[in-house]
């Protein structure tokens, strides 16, 4: 009898011997692994899944959820091989700590980045549960063509779902921190314990960027950590917690206005005051002007300056560099440049340093004109510069209105393009002068997009509150650039607009009608209302002093790009990916720019 019960216990023993080896006899020691490896992988998904909120006590709770199998998407759509190889890099892993075997920092690393770059291929299962079919797919799990049903293969976990551990510790210890600024002092046991091992889970998760990469311990210490919270978060009402949080709110809102509007102040000091370089070079080149006789201090053919069949430009500017820049470019790219005639005006202090530039720095065939405000005697009569009561001196300069003056300030020509001083011309401009300008006064580039919803329209600029601005003016209507305009004359006279503006600019004055800190733009909308003739957007590109986000594609296509907005460039401050458009127009390796430091 003893024998007999002793041959059965031989024959169970045998058999749970050859259970286990069968396996790895049959079907090699790899595909057991796998299999391993998949059902590692089944239990760590219903781990991921936990949903954790509150205390312990909720967290023992709460409901373990594991991905079904109409959730599971196959990778039937992806590179095989890519896939296999995310698969063996798996089971490697798995092999290594089965075996006990170690590689070397080296291999580890190459395992990684295979493994990394073979996630990216991969498909978020909570992202597409909707899209799976309920038929029984099978796929090719490796080379061998062996088939299996797809509950046996999921997915590689995506980067999203791996890393929730991380995030979820991440978490933790943002509230253990919120805890801990508005926690009541009764609580000074728990929240010394809490704030022990919030620093302790920071020192362990520090440097840490996947779930792949926290340790036991590190698990471990967040269910003590979470337990703790549990007991913290009983020591607060909802509603002291709420009070104390929408308090540290406004105190945020607060601290973030005051940075923004201490930036903004800044940003515009920098635009208002002179850098020591440009002051350098504006001495420079003034000691230099007057150092020549009177006789000297004339330009080359200023018998070209009234001819009105010549493609004039105006520049109105006291910026050495920016006027050198605008006719620098306007030249180079020109098909006749004989025909170019530059008026470029200024104030009688700027006069000298731009005249003594152009006398070193001639343009070539084209012609340069330069004078100064003083010269227009008739201006004084108007009286209308500064009537906006603004301090700043960018929007009470006359430069910045003469716009408005341009049938007086060349009373013989018929038409003329104007330029801002922070433009670039990229192209040859003849083509604009045969505009059909089909009766109108101004040919400029609209600023809403056809298709697209308007972003300049009048209404963001002017109160239409006004019953005279109401009635005269439609609040839908898109407004134009400035920047690069050009002017038919002989219109301007028979309208009489500069009447109009005066008109508006008194209005104004008297009401608050527009921002006062540019009153140009509005006073220009008004004047030109229903006379303005726009012109195809690629004339004119906008945004480089202030948008980051300008397509290259229409800049490198543009006529002329222009820097509006407060980062010129050359200033500081300017935007580096589209400085090198302008500041290939000047010789940085002039004398004068070398020695007071002016670089590109």
């Amino acid at each position: 009898m003893k024998q007999i019960r002793q041959r059965q216990r031989i024959i169970i023993l045998s058999l749970l011997s050859l259970s286990v080896v069968a396996p790895l006899i049959f079907l090699g020691r790899r595909e057991f692994l796998q299999d391993l490896y998949r059902a590692t992988y089944n239990t760590d998904s219903l781990k991921l899944n936990v949903v954790e909120q509150g205390g312990a006590e909720e967290f023992k709770e709460q409901n373990l959820v594991g991905y079904k199998e109409k959730d599971v998407v196959s990778t039937i759509g992806y590179d095989s091989k890519r896939n296999n190889d995310a698969e063996e890099s798996r089971i490697a892993a798995l092999e290594k700590n089965v075996s006990g075997f170690r590689h070397d920092e080296r291999q580890d690393e190459d395992a990684r980045k295979k493994d990394s770059s073979s996630t990216d291929e991969d498909i978020n299962v909570h992202d597409v549960p909707y899209r799976m079919s309920k038929e029984n797919i099978k796929v090719t799990n490796r080379p061998s063509g062996r088939k299996e049903d797809r509950r046996h293969i999921l997915n590689p976990p995506s980067q999203e779902v791996k890393n929730q551990k991380l995030q979820e510790i991440k978490d933790q210890i943002l509230m253990a921190k919120v805890y801990l600024k508005f926690a009541p002092s009764s609580s000074n046991s728990h929240l010394k314990e809490l704030e022990l091992q919030m620093r302790e889970m920071e020192r362990k998760v520090e440097g840490v960027t996947r779930d792949l990469d926290l340790s036991r311990s590190v698990l471990q210490a967040m269910r003590h950590m979470e337990a703790s919270l549990s007991i913290v978060s009983r020591s607060f009402s909802d509603c002291s917690m709420v009070s104390k949080l929408q308090a540290m709110k406004r105190k945020t809102e607060e601290q973030v206005r005051f940075q923004r509007s201490q930036a903004t102040y800044l940003l515009h000091l920098a635009v208002r005051t002179a850098q020591k370089n440009f002051h350098c070079l504006s001495m420079r080149l003034t000691t230099e002007y007057f150092s020549l006789r009177p006789e000297e201090r004339e330009l080359p053919n200023e018998n070209k300056i009234h001819l009105p069949d010549l493609y004039h430009y105006a520049v109105f500017s006291d910026n050495v560099l920016a006027c050198a820049v605008v006719v620098n470019s306007t030249v180079s790219t020109a098909k006749e440049p004989e025909k170019l005639v530059f008026h470029i005006v200024t104030d009688s202090l700027n006069l000298p340093a731009i005249s003594m530039w152009f006398f070193l720095n001639p343009p070539g065939k084209a012609t340069v004109h330069v004078q100064s405000t003083e010269n227009f005697e008739w201006l004084s009569k108007y009286n209308t510069f500064g009537i906006n009561n603004n301090s700043d001196p960018r929007y009470t300069s006359e430069l910045i209105y003469l716009l408005f003056y341009l049938p007086d300030i060349f009373p013989a020509l018929n038409k003329i393009v104007i330029f801002d001083h922070d433009v670039v011309v990229q192209q040859d401009l003849s083509g604009l002068w045969n505009t059909d300008m089909k009766g109108n006064v101004i040919g400029a580039v609209g600023t809403c997009q056809e298709g697209k919803t308007p972003f300049h329209r009048i209404d963001a600029f002017v109160n239409f509150s006004d019953p005279l601005i109401g009635e005269s003016f439609d609040a839908n209507s898109c407004t134009w650039a400035f920047g690069m305009n050009l002017f038919d004359l002989q219109q301007w006279r028979r309208h009489n607009l500069t009447a109009v503006y005066h008109k508006y600019s008194q209005m104004g004055s008297e009401k608050p009608l527009w921002n006062l800190n540019n009153a140009r733009l509005p006073l220009g909308w008004l004047t030109f209302y229903n006379k303005t003739e726009v012109l195809d957007r690629r004339w004119h590109i906008l945004g480089l002093g202030h948008n980051s986000g300008v397509d290259r594609n229409e800049i490198e296509q543009a006529a002329v790009i222009h820097y509006d907005g407060i980062r010129k460039p050359w200033l500081d401050i300017a935007m580096g990916r589209y400085k090198s458009y302008w500041t290939k127009y000047l010789n940085f390796d002039h004398p004068f720019l070398q020695q007071c430091n002016l670089q590109a």
